[in-house]
Order: structure tokens, then sequence, then C-alpha cells
């Protein structure tokens, strides 16, 4: 009982340990999306506390981060320049009810359909972004780039801060080796009096309880007409964002989440959050890979950060103001290290060349455009390279048998990718009267497959000959119902074959 006590009690502490510092990385983070999106930094922050504390509550992947995110903001900011924040807030609420109603008809199964190449893809893709937007803490207030004596603090701690969290984990995990980073350079800076950004030079994340605020605006089906279509891309990418990140945790640690409760609690959130004054979100790639490393596995690490940042708003700004930039994008930089998938390079080579391909097109888009975006670029992509593949191993064997007609045995899928080769497989001119084709090994799958059989059977009659199709499924010989009396159907030698559709249990 006392060792199951201990036991208990060390994973709280880690994940408390760890809650602590993602919290101290959102809050940047956080005030930096909601720049983006065009709103007051505390409308991120809220944002970040409500959908990280709501989603740990009830989402269904343990150690998952949610929060304010770019590739939402890149979205919002339109909305909120021509409509104002409170048509942001309304957004927020449907985009939520959206996310909900996709959990409840269990689209989020539909996840694990994603190609391993386009994960891939997304998670170097997004290790590039992350990496690429902790470069603008690297300029000055007029755009310029640091130079000189700045520069080589800013530097130097971003170095130092890598360095504690490199090695720290080799001597204790008692720890969580970012955390020790943040606070040694902090008061590296404070007692040496150094002059470098710190957090509350980016702005003052001092304020009170997020207020309840129903959005004002008019309830008509204009507002509807504008705030629809915002709700319906960002309730695609903050989906596709959080399911994809709890696919790579799934990876990471050797579980499995709940892709439904994932949308379900991303969905929850959002509403709330878009009620009281926040920005929305979805789940967090970095500061889940943060969370992770730092040995927050459960449902507290992210309760916990939650909890935090909503203190360091309400108690501790003034402290929290005092953290240097240089350790926050320290501790992200091993984020870029740790996300970022370096045995690609080796595997470009050993893997089919269309992989290599999709792997690179994912990662490309993620970092040109958005997550959305990228994901269903690939996956499209993917799909393709299929279909080409599966186009080429369509053949036909061809005999005369007994009764002096030619029978084509067709092998392989008869789809849209295939009809211009299995056209290629005959010989009208030279077919003798009477031709079958047996489908024994095939099945028409589309109705590019039911034009091509029909304008086949069409080029036979005119040819003064006659077309016979053998050993097709009940289903099969139902896609061909347009072909009429063009074709003539072996009944009898017919198998019955199952497809599976949502009436078979």
């Amino acid at each position: 009982m006392f060792q199951l006590y201990y036991d208990h009690a060390a994973k709280a502490k880690d994940d408390i340990l760890s809650g602590l510092t993602v919290a101290l990385a959102l809050v940047p983070e956080a005030v930096a999306f909601a720049f983006v999106a065009g709103v007051h930094p505390l409308v991120g922050l809220y944002a970040a506390f409500m959908v990280g504390l709501i989603t740990s509550l009830i989402g269904g992947r343990p150690g998952m981060i949610s929060g304010a995110t770019g590739a939402l903001a890149v979205v919002m900011v339109a909305l909120v320049a021509q409509h104002g924040i409170e048509y942001l807030f309304a957004t927020v609420v449907l985009m939520g009810f959206i996310q909900i109603g996709a959990g409840l008809l269990k689209l989020g199964k539909f996840i694990r359909m994603v190609p391993y190449p386009v994960l891939l893809g997304f998670v170097n893709g997004l290790a590039i972004v992350i990496f690429l937007a902790q470069l603008q803490q690297f300029q000055v207030e007029d755009g310029s780039w640091m130079s000189g004596t700045p520069l080589y603090i800013m530097g130097g701690l971003v170095l130092l801060t890598m360095l504690i969290m490199h090695f720290l984990p080799k001597l204790t995990r008692a720890i969580p080796s970012g955390l020790a980073a943040i606070v040694a350079i902090s008061a590296i800076v404070i007692l040496g009096g150094l002059d470098t950004k710190s957090v509350g030079d980016i702005a003052s994340i001092g304020g009170g309880f997020p207020p309840f605020h129903i959005p004002e605006i008019p309830l008509n089906f204009e507002t509807l007409q504008i705030i629809f279509p915002y709700a319906i891309i960002l309730a695609a990418i903050g989906l596709i964002e959080s399911l994809l990140t709890m696919s790579v945790i799934d990876e990471m640690t050797d579980t499995r989440g709940q892709g439904n409760r994932v949308c379900i609690g991303q969905g929850t959130s959002n509403i709330v959050t878009g009620f009281f004054g926040g920005m929305g979100g979805c789940a967090m790639i970095g500061q889940s890979m943060i969370n992770i490393s730092s040995g927050g596995l459960r449902n507290l690490s992210g309760i916990a950060a939650a909890l935090f940042l909503l203190s360091f708003i309400l108690f501790a700004s003034p402290l929290i103001e005092m953290i240097p930039v240089a350790a926050l994008v320290g501790i992200m930089f091993m984020v870029v290290i740790g996300t970022f998938e370096w045995g690609s390079f080796n595997m470009l080579n050993k893997v089919p060349r269309e992989d290599s391909f999709v792997v690179i097109l994912v990662a490309a888009v993620t970092v040109a455009t958005d997550l959305a975006i990228a994901v269903v670029v690939g996956v499209i992509a993917t799909a393709l390279v299929f279909a080409w593949k599966q186009a080429r191993h369509v053949y036909a064997d061809n005999s005369i048998d007994e009764n002096g007609s030619k029978v084509y045995v067709v092998h392989g899928p008869l789809f849209f990718a295939s009809v211009h080769r299995f056209n290629e497989l005959f010989d009208i001119k030279n077919d003798p009267d009477d031709v079958i084709i047996d489908f024994a090994h095939s099945r028409v799958a589309d109705h590019s497959a039911i034009e091509t059989i029909d304008n086949l059977a069409d080029k036979y009659t005119k040819a003064g000959k006659t077309l016979h199709l053998r050993h097709l499924s009940i289903e099969c010989k139902a896609l061909l119902e347009n072909a009429g009396d063009l074709v003539e159907v072996n009944i009898k030698e017919d198998p019955h074959y199952h497809v599976a559709d949502d009436k078979l249990a």
C-alpha cells in the first residue's frame, strides 16, 4: 500500500512540475498568437487556460496540451479585421458545436486513415514552423535583427538553456529540465543585471478571472453567413491538428488516445472559451512534446498547466514578466530538435520514392500555408499514388474455349485510374464473334469503370460481335444497370460476394 501511494505521489509530482514548465512556455506563445489574430494578449491567455483545462478534464488523450495556436490565429485575423472581436467569439462558439458534432458522429476514427508519410511530413513541417516562429524573438522593435552585444547575450542564454535541458536529465530527473533551465537562466539574468528581452517586454499578462460574456452580435441569418465559413475552417483545422498530435503522442508513448472523445473535448472547450472572452484553440504539438518529455503523461499535467497559467494572470504576472525570453526560446529549440524526425533523411533512400515525395510535400505545404491544407494535400497525393500503382496491376489472360469464344480473364480492380489500361487489353477487330470477359479476379469499382464497360460493349456491338460478362458479383451487377441491353451477364455462374457497407453488422 505504501509503495502504491509512493508511485502515485511520484507520478503526481512529475505531472505538476511538468505542468508548471508548460505553463511558463505557454505565456509567450499565447501572447504571440493573440497578436497574430489581432486581439488583446489576455484573449489568447484566457483561451490557453480554458481550452487547456477543459480538454484535460474531458478530452481523450492524457498528456496532450491544448491552447491558442498559430494555425487558428492566421485564419482569425481576417475575421477580426473585418467584423471585430465579438464576431470572433461567436465563431469560436459555433466552431465548438461543429467539433462536438464531429465527435458524436464518430468522425475522429478517420484520423487513423492518414498515411504514415503524411504524419511524418506533418511532424517535420510543424517542427520547422515552430523553429521559424522563434526567430522573431531575435528581432528588435523596428523589425531589424539583433546585432552586437544584445545578440551575443541572447544567443548565449539560448545555448545555455539547451545545454541544461540536454545534460540535466543525465544527472537527475527529480525536476523537469525545462523548469530548471528557466529558473537558472532567470537567476543569471536578474542577479547578473544582464540587459536582454523578457516576457514583460512582449506584453503585460496581468488580469482578472475570465468574465462570462455573451457575444454582442445581431442574431440573424446575415451573421450566420459571416461566421459559418470561418467556423467550418477553424473546426477542421483544430480537429486535424488535435487528432494528428494525438497520433504522434500515441506513437511516442505506445498508448492509444480516443479520437472521438478528443473531438468532443475540443468542441466543449471552444464553446466555453467563446463565452468567456477567449480566442479558442486546439492541441499544441510543441507544448505537448515539452509535457511528455518532462514526464507529464497524465491528464493532471494539463490541468496543472492551465491552473498555473491562471495563477500567473491573477497573482504572479510581475514575476513571470521577468523571465528572459531566451530561456523560453531555448526550450522551444529543444522541442524542435526532439520533434523533427531526423531519421527521415536516412529513410528517403530506403522507402518508395512516392512516399519520400509525400513526406517532403506535406512538410513544405505545412511551412508555406497551414496544417489543414498540408494534410489534405498529403492524403490526396497518397491516394493518387496508390491509385496509379493499382492501375498498373490490371492485366488479362486470354484463351479460346470449347465453343470458340474468346475469354478474357481480367486481374486487378477496374476503376478510374485503370480504365485506360483495361481498354488496351482487347483486340476488337481480330476477336471472334463471341467474347467473354471473366471478372472472377477483378471488381468493378466506380462509375468510370461502368462507362468503360458500356463503351466497350458498344464497340463490340458495332463490330457485329457479342460481349458477355461473367463472374460479376451482385453488387457489381447493380452498378452496371446503366449498361442496359448493351451487355449480357451470365447470371448462373456469378458468385455472391458481400461488399462491406453500413447495412452489414
